[in-house]
């Protein structure tokens, strides 16, 4: 047990003292600094938990059904994590945590992976059809969730901005972002079809993913599944409840907080497994992990979000980014697709991928 503890796969799981560490600190009222930083901990285990399940229900229902679990609970704890923020009209926070969400597995986990990976190699090499596939998935949502905001710069009264927690655009501007929402999931749809079914064998998930699943029954994992997704609703809730007085009294504004810390406890599980698979010079699952999952955000939870907008919350949220996630989402993308287009990676190129993030990070910090 210790072993698997402090093992790469099982780190996330010495977390979960905070779990209940954040609830006891909720009830007693302590300071929000204190409750949002052992909820934000406490995420970290129980997205971990949330992903070993998927891993386990897609190895015991096959390729098929098993990538479709994979792709669709994949990102399951941003999805949560935004609901709540959601209903508490938070909504630039979590259009600033969909960025961060983008730019954390292209910049951050990819150049991380490429790093790691590469740094005892000369080179390393992933399917470039496949990571070209994504690459350009990615950019094509990315126009289409920028589209909104452009019809804004020319019809409205400008972008929002950075200090905001909710901007009322109007009913042109919603009902675009309806219409760019119900694209987006058409498109994720034909994406699924085109990963798991016509196109199945570039991606061939099941093969990378036998050292990570497959000792469960399928009750265990679905009950596993359920509790992970309870205790993140927890943790969810408790955290972004925090957020407002939290950044107050540490000095952050919250859209450092939603762009760069949600974003990352969020993932900080999926994101691990990225780079422990680069170290084993499984570049393909490390490049499908990264850039996949930055498709996912664009292309299902941004739209997914915009239409619960309508039914939770007090207003509906517009697909309008400020200026600076705008910037930030679409350099991090042509980045994306100049370093997956040859299909090969050095530890130099991941070491460029951290520091555009880190300039990113203190451009953010000062905004």
């Amino acid at each position: 047990m210790s072993r698997f503890l402090f093992s790469g796969k099982g780190w996330p799981y010495l977390l979960v003292p905070f779990i209940p560490a954040a609830v006891a600190l909720e009830v007693a009222h302590a300071s929000a600094a204190l409750i949002f930083s052992a909820a934000a901990l406490g995420v970290v285990p129980t997205a971990a938990l949330m992903g070993r399940a998927t891993e386990e229900l897609a190895a015991r229902a096959g390729p098929g059904i098993g990538g479709f679990l994979n792709v669709t609970f994949g990102n399951a704890p941003e999805l949560i994590i935004a609901f709540f923020a959601l209903k508490e009209g938070l909504q630039e926070v979590v259009k600033a945590s969909l960025t961060g969400s983008i730019l954390g597995n292209i910049l951050l986990v990819m150049g991380a992976a490429m790093l790691v990976g590469g740094w005892k190699r000369e080179r390393q090499t992933f399917n470039q059809t496949a990571a070209t596939a994504q690459s350009a998935m990615l950019l094509l949502a990315a126009i289409a969730l920028f589209m909104p905001a452009l019809f804004q710069l020319v019809h409205g009264d400008g972008l929002p901005g950075i200090g905001d927690e909710r901007v009322d655009f109007g009913s042109d501007v919603e009902s675009l972002s309806i219409a760019v929402a119900l694209i987006l999931l058409l498109s994720y749809a034909g994406g699924l079809l085109f990963s798991l079914r016509t196109h199945r064998d570039l991606f061939n998930p099941e093969s990378e993913l036998e050292d990570h699943a497959g000792g469960w029954s399928v009750r265990t994992a679905v009950l596993a599944l359920a509790g992970a997704g309870l205790a993140v609703g927890v943790m969810s809730e408790i955290l972004v409840g925090s957020i407002s007085e939290a950044s107050e009294s540490i000095g952050l504004s919250e859209f450092f907080v939603g762009l760069i810390v949600v974003a990352i406890v969020g993932n900080a599980a999926e994101h691990w497994v990225a780079v422990l698979v680069a170290a084993k010079d499984k570049m393909d699952l490390a490049v499908n992990i990264s850039v996949g999952s930055s498709a996912q955000i664009a292309m299902f939870v941004a739209p997914v979000l915009v239409l619960l907008s309508f039914f939770i919350g007090p207003s509906p949220m517009a697909l309008v980014f400020n200026g600076l996630e705008i910037a930030a989402v679409m350099l991090a993308i042509l980045i994306a697709v100049h370093v997956t287009n040859e299909g090969e990676s050095t530890w130099f190129e991941g070491l460029q991928l951290l520091a555009v993030y880190a300039v990113i990070g203190l451009t953010v910090y000062f905004a």
